[in-house]
């Protein structure tokens, strides 16, 4: 089974991760695409996901080198079991590829024809998408098998942005789909949905996500070594005539989520007391 990932920059830490991930599998990726680090859509959909202060903390964790433990270096702690080697640390998919043996590239667009070029010489069974730009059908055409998304929240249910924060609005159980991408949104066939079960542990809406990144990681092991045996198969999604999409959230909406959060952890914690 020959792995493609993408990547949103050289690095992201979810796909650094997967790329990891996928070569313990045994499928050292046939190569990697990036976008730039200063892709400006990158930039502009993290400052509304972490907020500036955050965003110039990954950038300097990345970009500058740190000496003593690595684990200090990594945003997403539940991602170090992947990115933690020996005593260092993988800051870039530029250092994976290195390790493991296989190409990287950088485009300024995914769906470019000089980045499907490199793609077609790669021959991809499977892409994983780990970030990057809308994908056009000339791309999601290359792979034999297609391109495979992490979706944090349960599809058909919550599609679109802020899966996690609208799942706990809308009493949607927590998780992630594994799903083929297509010509829609967040509308390609499943080929695993897992509901997360550690919800309830989770103080923050960051932690939250943190932990369904790397949940959705192990989850696409998972699915692709299915594939590769011949174990798993896609099923359409049904319910796509309803109205599941979900966009960016206003920050009072955000506040009610994370309120929701932390009740559901006092709960967990008044139950486990009490029992």
């Amino acid at each position: 089974m020959r792995i493609v990932v993408l990547c949103s920059n050289v690095y992201s830490e979810t796909g650094c991760a997967m790329a990891v991930r996928m070569a313990e599998l045994g499928y050292v990726p046939a190569g990697a695409l990036a976008l730039p680090t200063l892709d400006r859509g990158t930039v502009v959909r993290k400052l509304g996901q972490w907020g500036a202060r955050d965003v110039i903390r990954y950038a300097s964790a990345k970009l500058i080198p740190h000496r003593g433990d690595g684990r200090a270096q990594v945003s997403n702690p539940y991602l170090q079991p992947l990115l933690i080697h020996g005593e260092g640390v993988f800051r870039s998919l530029r250092e994976v590829a290195v390790f493991y043996g296989f190409p990287v590239a950088v485009c300024n667009d995914q769906n470019a024809p000089d980045s499907i070029a490199r793609l077609k010489e790669w021959s991809p069974d499977l892409i994983i998408f780990t970030g990057g730009n809308i994908l056009r059908k000339q791309l999601l055409e290359v792979p034999r098998l297609g391109v495979l998304n992490v979706h944090l929240g349960l599809l058909p249910e919550v599609r679109g942005m802020s899966s996690p924060e609208w799942s706990l609005l809308n009493h949607v159980p927590v998780g992630v789909t594994i799903h083929y991408i297509d010509a829609g949104i967040d509308t390609g066939p499943v080929l695993q949905r897992c509901e997360f079960p550690d919800a309830a542990r989770c103080e923050l809406l960051s932690d939250l996500r943190n932990r369904l990144i790397a949940f959705g990681v192990e989850h696409v092991a998972e699915v692709v070594a299915g594939l590769d045996r011949g174990t798993i198969s896609a099923s359409p999604q049904s319910d796509l005539d309803e109205d599941h999409q979900f966009f960016v959230m206003h920050e009072w909406l955000q506040a009610r989520a994370a309120a929701r959060l932390t009740k559901r952890r006092s709960v967990a914690v008044a139950e486990s007391v009490n029992g």
